[in-house]
């Protein structure tokens, strides 16, 4: 059985960044499942016409096509029940609690810390598209949005219930890694990937978390392309 993952990338299509993808391939590698990944363009809509779907992540898994990362982990988890991402429905709950807190606490302030990184990190022909689709979405333009000040004190505040989930154990998820980690994760390697930007000190225990999340699985996060890697053959 072939599995493939179409997974953003920029300006290399060694450069994957998309939040939602790293979810589903922190996912994969928890699973230990093999997986290619397919490098994707957001302008490269033709290329997921299969899907009836126009984003990524979209796993294909045999003869099954999935869409949605958290979509994505569910049906990992139940079609692979081994090392089971989410559990109960109990833990589904806490799951679902941290997508939508990835999604609307934290992402915004990282956009706002990062986002003319990100642009610069897009490769040249999708980012028309990307400054159009983003200030359609912001009601205001990327220069607007970008304000560093001011999203790393949102995303200071954004990050005490983290703190609070950390000092008791060393993942969000409990003793061991699970959706919940990924689900946040995500955002951190979206920012990690395109910018240079310092989002939390290294004193602080969310420091120490990402340190953890990215030595697991054979440092799949820690050995991720980033900007500073390929940016002196792109001037």
């Amino acid at each position: 059985m072939s599995r493939v993952l179409y997974d953003l990338c920029g300006i290399d299509t060694a450069l994957r960044f998309s939040p939602f993808c790293w979810r589903v391939r922190m996912a994969l590698a928890h699973k230990g499942l093999d997986v290619e990944t397919r490098p994707w363009r957001f302008t490269e809509k033709d290329a997921l016409s299969f899907t009836e779907h126009d984003k990524v992540p979209v796993l294909v898994d045999g003869d099954t096509v999935v869409t949605e990362s958290y979509d994505i982990l569910c049906y990992l988890d139940r079609t692979y029940p081994e090392a089971p991402l989410v559990g109960d429905a109990l833990a589904e709950s806490r799951a679902r609690f941290f997508k939508h807190y990835a999604e609307r606490s934290l992402a915004p302030p990282i956009m706002a810390i990062i986002i003319m990184d990100l642009l610069n990190a897009i490769h040249p022909d999708d980012r028309a598209y990307f400054r159009e689709t983003r200030e359609k979405r912001f009601g205001r333009t990327l220069e607007e949005v970008h304000s560093p000040v001011r999203g790393l004190s949102q995303l200071d505040t954004a990050l005490a219930p983290l703190r609070g989930r950390l000092e008791e154990a060393p993942f969000l998820d409990g003793d061991a890694p699970g959706a919940a980690d990924y689900l946040v994760f995500g955002n951190f390697m979206w920012a990690r990937c395109v910018s240079t930007a310092d989002l939390v000190s290294n004193a602080d225990p969310v420091h120490a978390w990402l340190e953890r999340m990215l030595d697991l699985h054979d440092g799949l996060g820690r050995q991720a392309t980033r900007i500073t890697d390929i940016q002196d053959a792109y001037r």
